[in-house]
């Protein structure tokens, strides 16, 4: 099953400025999370973002901080256990295009509380990061195991495109060259 634009909600799970150096291959989890996000606006995708202890870690990260419409602070690694979750999933957007970090806390336990909650869960796997790359590899893994579907940008970029013929096309091309 392909992923619709009109179906979707882009979920950026704690892309904050005290963590993302920490993050290996930090610099291309974030140029992919703004291809993603830059997409998203152009296809009428909305965009929600979390932030874990803000007061410790920080905002967002100034290259994505102008994206979410919503951002949900939190303190439960797991964003769908925090009070509030609900407000960031617009209705009738089912296909939750998960990316952030780190992939094997954050992500992972937001990616088995939607699929706990029955959503199509997309996880883009070159828009999430861990400090450790086995750490991110095992996040992987136990999401698919979950029923997460592992993406990559490019997928969720050309799939909520569906058609060359789309008056957006070349604009979300030129996000990828």
């Amino acid at each position: 099953m392909l992923i619709s634009a009109a179906g979707s909600v882009l979920l950026l799970v704690d892309l904050q400025q005290r963590l993302m150096p920490a993050i290996a291959d930090g610099d291309a989890v974030v140029a992919n999370v703004v291809r993603l996000a830059e997409g998203a606006g152009l296809l009428e995708v909305p965009v929600a973002a979390t932030e874990q202890n803000p007061d410790g870690l920080g905002p967002t990260v100034p290259e994505v901080a102008g994206y979410p419409q919503l951002v949900l602070p939190k303190t439960a690694f797991g964003a769908t256990a925090e009070p509030g979750f609900a407000t960031l999933l617009p209705p009738g957007r089912e296909e939750i295009v998960v990316a952030g970090c780190e992939a094997h806390v954050c992500v992972l336990q937001t990616v088995l509380g939607l699929r706990a909650a029955g959503h199509r869960v997309v996880l883009v796997a070159d828009a999430i990061g861990s400090r450790a790359p086995a750490s991110r590899v095992a996040a992987i893994e136990r999401a698919r195991t979950h029923g997460a579907e592992i993406v990559t940008t490019e997928m969720v970029l050309f799939e909520w495109l569906a058609d060359s013929t789309h008056p957006r096309f070349r604009e979300v091309q030129k996000l990828i060259r």
